[in-house]
């Protein structure tokens, strides 16, 4: 096999995400498998490389291997991946290279965790404020909601927005969500409820914020297209600028037009060929700024082009038609993967209700620490 080989995202499947009393990240993950290898047709023997995220309710060292036994593979290639939410992305993209070097012909990513049912609200709280600056932030007692806070914070600073205008697009994934069976949050929000929420971390409230759920999701990259039509990778890249908050040194540049500059040389074309979006949304400044910097809207004006309709279902870029991180869920690594799997199911055709009308590219990108690594992908309805 050359290295040019074309890869394919073969096969999707995921559980619903909620609370899953008595899952595991183990069983959430198996029963995401076994639904993204019936999708691609292909049989356990066939899957000859496993990647595996994270999973902070079971941090085993070797959980890749943990994963293959319990679920009765036996892959070639092996290992767990961490980039916090990113993570995801960062799987398919070793997948995407693992496949077109050679080394791999179906490539099974994987991930999923029981962070709702399976630890408790501190626990996940102090878990995840690790992402924190050691010596400085979470001695303080800092959290993720602050860390975005503060980012927030600068943003409207820079660009004179109201943080009410954060509020449309917690509203707008809830509506997204609403059309997807196993999202978490399927109930309608309506503006003026999400803008009076409580507060968490000001300026951000409970609406700016994605629920904690429990879930798994499984993406299967090949070197062959499957049943149906095809979607390829066309193209994928990566940035790390920095890793802690008070690192940033520009909040409008944290690495993520550069990841996306990467991922368009490969694919060819740029923003202006793209008509599907899957942005990682982990709270609503998070989808805003990552809109603007990755050239989606000009500066400040991601919520003009929200209120043009330009983000919704029948708009000129869809964006996260599960719901996204703020209403499908937030289940560790699953929930910045499930976002691929909802973009490959769109271009696929494969979305059932939620299916949009022809799309031909989509972009997928996803931010893991406090907008600290960053992965896109260019994915293409092949011909």
């Amino acid at each position: 096999m050359s290295a040019t080989c074309t890869t394919y995202v073969r096969g999707t499947g995921n559980t619903r995400f909620g609370r899953i009393e008595g899952s595991t990240p183990l069983t959430l993950m198996a029963q995401a498998a076994d639904a993204a290898l019936a999708d691609a047709g292909l049989a356990r023997a066939d899957i000859d490389g496993v990647l595996c995220g994270y999973a902070t309710t079971l941090p085993h060292l070797m959980l890749a291997d943990r994963f293959c036994e319990y679920a009765s593979l036996t892959p070639a290639y092996a290992h767990g991946v961490a980039a916090g939410g990113a993570t995801g992305g960062v799987m398919a993209m070793l997948a995407h290279e693992l496949v077109r070097a050679g080394r791999c012909r179906h490539v099974l990513v994987v991930a999923g965790e029981n962070r709702l049912s399976g630890q408790s609200r501190d626990q996940s709280s102090q878990t995840l404020a690790q992402v924190g600056e050691p010596h400085a932030e979470v001695p303080n007692g800092a959290s993720v909601p602050a860390y975005y806070a503060l980012l927030a914070s600068r943003y409207l600073h820079e660009t004179g927005m109201d943080a009410n205008a954060l509020s449309g697009f917690a509203v707008l994934m809830r509506e997204h969500a609403a059309t997807h069976p196993d999202a978490h949050l399927r109930e309608p929000l309506f503006l003026a409820d999400a803008r009076a929420a409580r507060p968490i971390a000001t300026p951000l409230r409970l609406s700016d914020c994605c629920p904690i759920s429990d879930g798994a999701v499984a993406v299967l990259v090949s070197a062959d297209p499957g049943a149906g039509t095809p979607v390829r990778i066309a193209g994928a890249g990566q940035a790390h600028r920095h890793q802690h908050l008070g690192a940033i040194g520009d909040v409008m540049r944290t690495g993520a037009a550069d990841a996306a500059r990467r991922a368009f040389a490969e694919a060819g074309g740029d923003v202006e060929s793209i008509d599907c979006l899957a942005i990682y949304d982990s709270f609503t400044i998070t989808l805003v700024m990552l809109l603007e910097e990755l050239g989606l809207a000009p500066r400040g004006q991601a919520h003009a082009r929200l209120q043009a309709g330009d983000f919704c279902r029948g708009g000129a870029l869809p964006l996260n038609t599960h719901g996204g991180l703020l209403a499908f869920g937030h289940s560790g690594v699953a929930g910045g993967l499930m976002h691929l799997a909802e973009a490959a199911r769109q271009l696929a055709g494969r979305a059932g209700e939620r299916q949009l009308s022809k799309r031909r590219r989509a972009l997928f990108h996803a931010d893991g620490g406090v907008l600290s690594s960053h992965v896109s992908l260019v994915l293409e309805a092949a011909p």
